[in-house]
């Protein structure tokens, strides 16, 4: 080493020193001199350890023409906190605070007596003007700091849908506990970015890709098929028919048959998802029209009459002796009114009267084999897909056994249970001309990094032919265009197929089924050659009417009526 360079050296080690000394002696000033200043200016500064600010991914609805409404987002504003140790005159201080902020007081005052503490939070979720305008207050021991959380500016709209958001209990993280929130949690979720808590130079080189810039790759926001427009008159249409017959639970679906788009989709009782603290019980979260299984009755008969039909057993022109009641391995099988019909009764005549036996006599005629396969194919024996967690499986094992009685109790919608998610989708299947398609809640899914993913799950079949599905839509039509009660539903202008269910419920106490209980159900579609919408309901246990076509042709009928005008649907005959 020449001297030139031992000289430089010295120069560094002497630059090192004297930043050491500077450095204990900066250290020396803070902590020994003015270390009890420094002290009292950090309680009166205090606020929560540096925490991220909640974020998450926007969810949206979609009106008719395509506009973007939100449905889940993140609202920013401020917490309000206090600090006991520095109030000393706690009652002047909340007859100012009480200004702006709603405190029980005597609560505020039981929280300035703690002066063993130095953080106490008194409200959260305030608006900025108001957290501003606390903080311009500069009370002493009253401090603001900013907050955001989730916000679903429709309150109660959609809820089951949307479902919505909590704490993990292992890793104290917000996220997705119900609904999309959940289900899509991947996608809306928030990891990485400035102010995490974490070193940000390890994040700069750490080598993980957009730790600190973007989040990861598959983060982003979501659009709904859900058209607020159209849901908001469902609910209502709900409310009105559960306020006239007080059921136990009441539902419904209004889908798109061709591709399984679900423009609306509601269950009562519901909650407000911004005011949790006034649920009475945590089982209202959960939604019973994914999650639930029923005995669905009758509107079972046209998914068994179009797998007759496709299979050959029988054909549309085909007639069988209607006795009024079956006995079947020992079970009496009986029409709902214990009626013969006699003789050359049609296939018509099974899906207008709703005939117990002729279903049975169908099913029959078609065979164990033959209906287990038409029942597998129109999705009955598995998830439907839809978006949402949660989906309960079916309860349709015993017809694998084949038994004459579990075969015909299943073509009239009693020994099976499916969720009323699965029925409206092997419904479908009729109205659009043979297709099984995956209900859906989400059409588009758009990423951070810009790019837009198309959400458009493929149709699988035809699981009936073209032809079948064709006859059975005539059938149904004739129901509502002859059996129904003159003008409670037909409508000149536009074909209608439609098709009611009045199932017994389970008595899971004593066996057998309630004698005075029952699911009702009811679906239609329009216009029947050409469907644009399909909607399902039901209801369990409604009080004060034996039958569907009592409780819910109005509620039926009122939706249609709005769909046909709100997206101006052009008549068909």
């Amino acid at each position: 080493m020449n001297q030139s360079q031992k000289t430089r050296l010295r120069i560094v080690f002497a630059g090192i020193a004297l930043s050491a000394v500077a450095l204990a002696a900066s250290l020396y000033s803070t902590q020994i001199i003015h270390g009890a200043g420094y002290a009292a200016k950090a309680d009166k500064q205090y606020s929560r350890p540096a925490t991220t600010l909640f974020d998450r991914g926007t969810i949206y609805f979609q009106l008719k023409d395509g506009t973007k409404i939100a449905a889940a987002t993140v609202e920013r504003g401020y917490l309000a906190y206090m600090n006991p140790k520095l109030i000393n005159d706690p009652t002047t201080t909340y007859e100012v605070v009480s200004q702006f902020l709603q405190v029980d007081k005597k609560r505020f005052l039981d929280l300035a007596a703690n002066k063993n503490d130095s953080y106490e939070e008194l409200a959260g979720g305030l608006k900025s003007a108001v957290g501003q305008s606390i903080a311009a207050l500069n009370l002493p021991g009253i401090g603001v700091v900013p907050e955001s959380w989730r916000f679903y500016p429709g309150d109660s709209l959609a809820a089951h849908v949307l479902g919505l958001v909590g704490e993990d209990a292992s890793s104290s993280a917000i996220t997705g506990k119900y609904g999309l929130e959940r289900f899509y949690q991947n996608t809306l979720g928030r990891e990485g970015g400035f102010g995490s808590g974490a070193d940000i130079f390890a994040e700069l080189f750490s080598g993980v890709k957009d730790t600190v810039f973007g989040g990861r790759a598959d983060e982003g926001d979501i659009v709904t098929t859900i058209d607020p427009a159209v849901e908001t008159y469902l609910e209502k249409v709900l409310s009105d028919t559960e306020a006239k017959w007080h059921p136990d639970t009441i539902g419904g679906i209004v889908m798109n048959p061709e591709n399984g788009e679900i423009v609306a989709m509601a269950s009562h009782p519901s909650f407000n998802p911004n005011k949790l603290s006034s649920l009475k019980s945590s089982a209202v979260l959960s939604d019973p029209l994914v999650e639930n299984v029923y005995e669905m009755g009758s509107i079972m008969k046209p998914i068994t009459m179009s797998s007759a039909l496709d299979a050959g057993a029988v054909g549309p022109d085909s007639t069988y002796d209607d006795t009024g009641c079956l006995k079947i391995a020992g079970y009496n099988v009986c029409n709902y009114d214990l009626r013969a019909r006699g003789p050359g009764t049609t296939m018509q005549t099974i899906l207008s009267q709703s005939l117990n036996v002729g279903a049975a006599t169908i099913a029959m005629k078609m065979g164990s084999t033959t209906m287990y396969d038409y029942f597998k194919r129109f999705g009955l024996f598995g998830k439907s897909g839809i978006d949402l967690p949660n989906e309960g499986m079916p309860i349709t094992g015993n017809l694998k056994h084949g038994a004459d009685i579990d075969i015909v109790t299943a073509a009239f919608g009693q020994g099976i249970a499916v969720s009323p998610v699965q029925m409206a989708r092997a419904l479908s299947v009729i109205a659009n001309g043979g297709y099984l398609v995956t209900p859906h809640l989400v059409k588009e899914i758009d990423y951070n990094d810009g790019k837009t993913k198309e959400v458009n799950p493929p149709r699988i079949g035809p699981v009936i032919s073209p032809k079948t599905a064709n006859e059975v839509q005539t059938m149904l039509v004739n129901v509502v265009d002859k059996a129904f009660a003159p003008g409670t539903i037909a409508k000149n202008h536009y074909s209608q197929g439609a098709k009611t269910g009045t199932a017994q419920i389970a008595d899971p106490t004593n066996g057998g089924y309630y004698p005075n209980r029952y699911l009702h159900s009811f679906f239609g579609f329009f216009p029947a050659y050409n469907a644009k919408f399909l909607i399902f309901l039901y209801q369990v246990y409604p009080k004060g009417a034996e039958y569907a076509s009592q409780t819910l042709t109005a509620a039926y009928t009122e939706l249609a009526s709005f769909l046909i005008n709100y997206y101006n649907i052009a008549p068909d005959r």
